[in-house]
């Protein structure tokens, strides 16, 4: 594996590990707030459980990601980019938030060229 594709593969998997933090523990904080566009504290606490579920998520797709670049498994890596672009974008579509293509598929998509060319 390059160089360029095990930077990007683990500044994803970074990432992640930083949504499971925003989205199991910063949830009803007004970072967390802020980040995810809640529309109240009283909201943040009535969808606590459900944004823990999707951090813990987050985290098993950091934990996999790190562990395609011990193993040096392009399979599982290029599965995991693929699942994590795929999520972006419906993220972006559904919620209507541009913003989530960029944080989220378009590493990902930089990963898996860097990965495949």
């Amino acid at each position: 594996m390059n160089t360029i594709a095990v930077f990007l593969i683990a500044f994803v998997a970074f990432e992640h590990v930083y949504f499971l933090i925003l989205e199991m523990f910063l949830w009803t904080t007004p970072r967390g707030i802020k980040a995810f566009g809640l529309k109240s504290k009283a909201h943040a606490e009535d969808t606590k459980i459900l944004a823990a579920n999707q951090g813990l998520y987050n985290g098993f797709l950091a934990i996999g990601l790190l562990l395609s670049l011990f193993d040096s498994d392009l399979k599982m890596a290029v599965f995991l980019l693929i699942c994590i672009t795929v999520a972006g974008i419906y993220g972006a579509y559904t919620t209507k938030k541009i913003k989530l293509l960029y944080i989220q598929a378009v590493p990902a998509i930089l990963a898996l060229a860097a990965i495949l060319i």
